[in-house]
């Protein structure tokens, strides 16, 4: 919807005048720290069942969780996520102590989807062809994690943010 040449009353203005995308933006904090938990939860989630499996399933009479190939891009995703869910949980804080949380939740958002798309995407691979399959319930998630990457406001806009409101840089757009 959009509204050209149109006089608002300033005692209607909300957030004051030439405030109204800060406002809209602000309002979106929240938002950004729940898909930042959700994103984590699926990462702990997807990490935890690859884990699982990779002490689990043997080859040659060792668990593939052995070697260094499996072990290590799961200890990879492991220190991504535990980072994420720090700036979550102080995004949080922020938010509920009503200071300013922009910052925090934008960077909350921003750590948290990788490692999302980075522990279903380890996790389907270190199930092999099962990880597509129902019972193993990974892979319909892919498509949250990928979504939650992009919305409600792209990689691009928070490290815009970032840049003007955290570094004092000039608007580059």
């Amino acid at each position: 919807m959009f509204f050209d040449n149109v006089a608002v009353a300033v005692d209607r203005l909300v957030g004051g005048e030439g405030n109204g995308l800060r406002v809209a933006f602000d309002g979106m904090n929240p938002e950004r720290v729940v898909i930042a938990a959700i994103c984590n939860g699926i990462s702990r989630y997807a990490l935890d069942k690859a884990v699982a499996y990779a002490r689990e399933r043997h080859v040659w009479n060792v668990p593939i969780g052995s070697h260094q190939g499996v072990a290590h891009p799961l200890a990879e995703a492991k220190i991504a996520l535990e980072a994420a869910r720090l700036m979550t949980r102080h995004a949080a804080a922020a938010y509920d102590s009503r200071a300013d949380a922009g910052e925090a939740s934008n960077m909350a958002k921003f750590l948290a989807a990788d490692p999302a798309i980075r522990c279903v995407d380890q996790a389907i691979e270190v199930h092999g062809g099962s990880g597509f399959t129902r019972e193993v319930a990974l892979a319909n998630m892919y498509e949250f994690v990928r979504l939650f990457k992009t919305v409600p406001i792209t990689r691009e806009m928070i490290v815009n943010h970032i840049a003007r409101h955290s570094l004092g840089l000039p608007r580059s757009y």
